[in-house]
């Protein structure tokens, strides 16, 4: 990959100029490939902090990845549904869908290998097999796992499509005074912390949540179901916090302090339904409330 230099990018940090113009590369991996000599200025090394210049031309080579040898392991599962198509798992807190970064082990992905030996769809690469869509590491409930290619390409089409059901069931900050309500805002990556998501009016992707009031509780939180029309990353969170009503204990989006020493946020994917990929059948899937939000839910009414 070239890049060349306009009279509009002078002066800005290298590292910075590429985390904005590659936004799926890290700020601290594009450092890391201009220390080991994968990033050039004109043909020659420089560092993370070298100012560019007009018509500088930078390019960059990006190294193949390493293997990476994912292993089944023997973790229980709790299975809602399975057929020779799909895999119904309640998730748990906790839990990583995939293997990524700092997790290579103890996740979905490594259940799931376990579970279903080699029948599992292959679209998504080693790393997350049978994986189309996936929940956060302390959000609870159901996801869907391929066990073919036909299953896989069904289901990211009716994702992509905005068939799918997905309701989630949330605690959250402070009395929504209407009963219901729509968020439709646009949701990119934080343009300073990349683990982050936040509203992007200008070059966010269309994010729509749709939310209804199930609960007040003391007038200080408000137990909410969210149906999703869409699926980025940390939607709900984001589109909650948005409103001045963060999810109870999501301390990345909401209070840094949690007055109930939560582990994340109170958020469980609670049904899910989709057509079935061989039979084209509405099904749907619910999941019970966690025992730790049943118990905050009594704790909250008193």
């Amino acid at each position: 990959m070239e890049i060349k230099i306009t009279s509009e990018q002078v002066n800005n940090r290298i590292d910075k100029l590429l985390s904005d113009l590659i936004p799926e590369l890290s700020r601290s991996y594009i450092q890391k490939l201009l220390s080991e000599g994968n990033i050039l200025v004109n043909n020659t090394p420089v560092k993370s902090n070298y100012k560019l210049r007009l018509d500088d031309t930078i390019s960059v080579t990006i190294p193949e990845p390493e293997d990476i040898d994912i292993l089944p392991e023997d973790i229980p599962l709790d299975i809602v549904f399975e057929d020779e198509d799909i895999l119904i798992v309640n998730k748990p807190k906790g839990m990583v869908v995939h293997p990524a970064a700092g997790h290579y082990t103890g996740t979905l992905v490594n259940a799931i290998m376990y579970h279903c030996k080699d029948q599992l769809s292959s679209i998504n690469g080693v790393l997350r097999p049978g994986i189309v869509h996936r929940i956060d590491m302390d959000t609870t409930g159901l996801l869907v796992v391929c066990k073919n290619d036909l299953a896989h390409q069904s289901l990211a089409e009716q994702l992509k499509v905005h068939s799918i059901t997905r309701k989630y069931y949330a605690i959250v900050y402070d009395n929504i005074v209407e009963d219901e309500g729509t968020i439709n805002k646009p949701i990119g990556r934080h343009p300073t912390d990349r683990k982050k998501q936040t509203i992007d009016l200008r070059n966010g992707r269309e994010a729509i949540t749709h939310y209804r009031v199930l609960e007040r509780l003391n007038g200080k939180y408000t137990f909410i179901e969210c149906q999703l029309e869409t699926g980025r990353t940390h939607q709900i969170r984001v589109h909650m916090s948005s409103i001045h009503h963060p999810i109870l204990g999501d301390t990345v989006y909401g209070p840094d302090k949690n007055p109930y020493h939560l582990q994340g946020q109170t958020l469980h994917a609670g049904v899910l339904g989709f057509q079935h990929p061989r039979t084209g059948n509405y099904v749907e899937f619910q999941s019970e409330l966690p025992d730790y939000f049943e118990e905050l839910l009594k704790q909250l009414r008193k």
